[in-house]
């Protein structure tokens, strides 16, 4: 029965957590980090101030942790496409395909992570241009150089070449520059990005 109970708790406890991340992201997204306060979390999530407070520090701590929960998930889904695919050509339109189908279903995701500029208030954080997933895809470019798929050019110049547009294109969409859901340029912006490095 106690441990029923100590069960219970700890869905809730991960309910609210759960929830004052989702919260935290809506809001983050849609009025910046410096206009968010806890809050506005709080009135949003509709909890209590002292539940926020029972899982986080304070604003920054939200932050880091939806940061790091939502980096992990992208890593992950990296790590499985690399595993999945085995040519770089495969494993490179797998990926632009990933970011432009969390671009157009999780927008808020891809603006928390392309906009905010979490090393003014996580000033420990890598850059996001440094974190595991953009390690992730440097290191793929690296292997396609060294078997001869991609052209023989600095990894970095062919790391920018073969995702820039994907992201720039991203950058457009959320801004409502660009009308067209991302998933149906997903062929042309491939074509272009791997006539830009393959080895052919």
């Amino acid at each position: 029965m106690e441990q029923t109970a100590k069960k219970t708790n700890n869905l809730r406890g991960q309910d609210i957590c759960a929830l004052i991340l989702a919260t935290a992201l809506e809001q983050f997204s849609n009025k910046g980090y410096f206009n968010t306060s806890v809050q506005d979390i709080r009135r949003a999530a509709d909890v209590s101030i002292g539940s926020i407070y029972h899982h986080f520090k304070g604003k920054e701590a939200i932050a880091k942790s939806l940061y790091d929960s939502l980096i992990e998930e992208m890593t992950c889904r990296i790590e499985g496409i690399l595993l999945e695919y085995d040519s770089t050509h495969d494993r490179g339109r797998a990926v632009v395909s990933y970011l432009f189908d969390l671009a157009e279903n999780s927008s808020e995701v891809m603006q928390y992570i392309l906009y905010a500029k979490h090393q003014e208030f996580m000033p420990g954080e890598k850059p996001i241009c440094s974190s595991r997933p953009f390690e992730l895809l440097l290191h793929m470019i690296k292997q396609g150089i060294k078997h001869g798929e991609l052209r023989d050019i600095d990894p970095v110049v062919a790391t920018a070449s073969m995702f820039g547009s994907t992201i720039r294109l991203i950058h457009l969409r959320l801004d409502g520059a660009l009308q067209k859901p991302l998933p149906s340029l997903l062929d042309e912006t491939w074509q272009c990005a791997w006539k830009a490095v393959g080895n052919e």
